[in-house]
């Protein structure tokens, strides 16, 4: 189980972006998201996936306290969640050739054995031929990068997916396209999910339930 238990966070300690916000994810669900832009759902996308801090408040996953985020993080919690974000030429290295931006989280975490295989195996599943992977991201389309940062959060089999406004850039067909290799995978490991999105259709599509922003905030208040 995936628990926030009354956060609060933001950037600045005066100045949260929320308070008081709780959420559950059950393993294997899938739970939508759904709010405008700006209203704090991609930070506590953040802090679900062990990105950020919270400045109050807790996260346990199956049960156990999450003491330390980011790099501070015990591996095994730090690696149990893959996340795909909105932009993601603002989440891939430049520098890095397709197959290199899949393989990165088996480098950091050295697991260098197999990496090959695996972002082969990977590479077909999210739908990039082998060409594109020796491209940089500035050589592919929005959409191409996109499938390679699916990919890259898919690769250390996590147990939990955050994907936040993954498809919000992209023409229908990827974003079906996309869906469906996060819900084939779910379908054969049993992992969780939590989506964040705008669109209501397609999170009603997509998840076991949908989470209004306004409802988190407002059970906050009471």
């Amino acid at each position: 189980m995936l628990e926030l238990r009354t956060v609060t966070a933001g950037y600045a300690r005066n100045a949260p972006v929320f308070r008081d916000v709780s959420l559950t994810v059950a393993p294997g669900e899938a739970v939508g998201l759904l709010g405008p832009s700006g209203c704090g759902k991609s930070t506590l996308a953040r802090v679900a996936a062990l990105l950020h801090q919270p400045d109050a408040g807790a996260l346990h996953l199956d049960g156990t306290p999450v003491r330390h985020w980011r790099h501070r993080a015990p591996r095994e919690q730090r690696t149990a969640f893959g996340v795909v974000f909105q932009q993601a030429r603002l989440s891939a290295d430049p520098r890095l050739r397709l197959a290199d931006l899949i393989a990165e989280p088996l480098r950091a975490t050295g697991r260098r054995e197999g990496a090959a295989d695996r972002v082969a195996e990977l590479s077909a599943t999210v739908g990039l031929t082998a060409d594109l992977l020796t491209r940089r991201p500035h050589e592919v389309s929005d959409g191409q990068l996109q499938r390679a940062c699916l990919a890259r959060a898919l690769v250390l089999r996590p147990r939990w997916l955050v994907c936040d406004e993954m498809t919000a850039m992209l023409d229908a067909s990827t974003t079906a396209a996309l869906v469906r290799v996060v819900e084939d995978y779910r379908a054969a490991t049993g992992a969780g999910l939590l989506a964040v999105g705008h669109d209501r259709v397609l999170l009603d599509r997509w998840c076991d339930r949908t989470v209004e922003w306004a409802s988190l905030v407002s059970a906050a208040e009471r």
